[in-house]
């Protein structure tokens, strides 16, 4: 069995790879990373190249920067704890998004927060293969959906194919929480009976 120094001084050797290659995943230079984290250039190339090990005050703004918690940047072996931690992640519009399963393939399962929208907003229609189906948990979810522009509360559901131009958003009434199972085309959350 690995002492658990070891097992530490381990888990830190391996987290220069991992910056360096979070790094060039955002296609930034030493010294760009330098200016965003307070974390001097030299520094940045010591730690990547494993010639110098991290402490927590150069890793908590190297983990901001990249988007990542202090867990991933390290790759921090598992405690044995069975619950599951969700994440979530910030959308471009101010909402976050949890992603619910973990698994390739198959109906994945999100669910969705998002601000606070404008009623006049003019959305963006996307389209992409596969088909979703949505639950509103809270607030008032606008869904435009080819040229229908619905609104949907609590508890209500909607189901489509996401090849059908949509777009989902909160109304001024304020932001909304809502569940999405997105699968592959033809694949549906449910069957109907006949």
């Amino acid at each position: 069995m690995t002492h658990p120094r070891e097992q530490a001084e381990s888990t830190l050797d391996a987290v220069g790879p991992r910056l360096r290659a979070l790094r060039q995943h955002r296609g930034l230079t030493l010294g760009e990373l330098a200016d965003e984290t307070g974390v001097s250039t030299s520094t940045l190339s010591r730690l990547e190249s494993g010639l110098r090990r991290p402490t927590l005050e150069q890793l908590l703004p190297l983990a901001r920067a990249h988007g990542v918690t202090l867990d991933e940047l390290v790759d921090a072996p598992a405690t044995g704890d069975p619950r599951v931690h969700l994440r979530p992640v910030a959308t471009g519009d101010g909402g976050s998004v949890i992603a619910l399963t973990r698994r390739p393939g198959g109906i994945q399962a999100y669910k969705f927060v998002l601000p606070t929208g404008r009623d006049d907003a003019r959305p963006t229609l996307r389209t992409h293969e596969g088909h979703d189906w949505a639950y509103v948990l809270d607030g008032i979810l606008r869904l435009v959906l080819g040229e229908h522009d619905l609104r949907l509360g609590p508890g209500e559901a909607v189901e489509f194919d996401t090849r059908t131009p949509h777009w989902f958003g909160a109304t001024s009434a304020g932001p909304v929480e809502f569940l999405s199972l997105i699968g592959r085309q033809g694949q549906r959350a449910h069957l109907r009976a006949p």
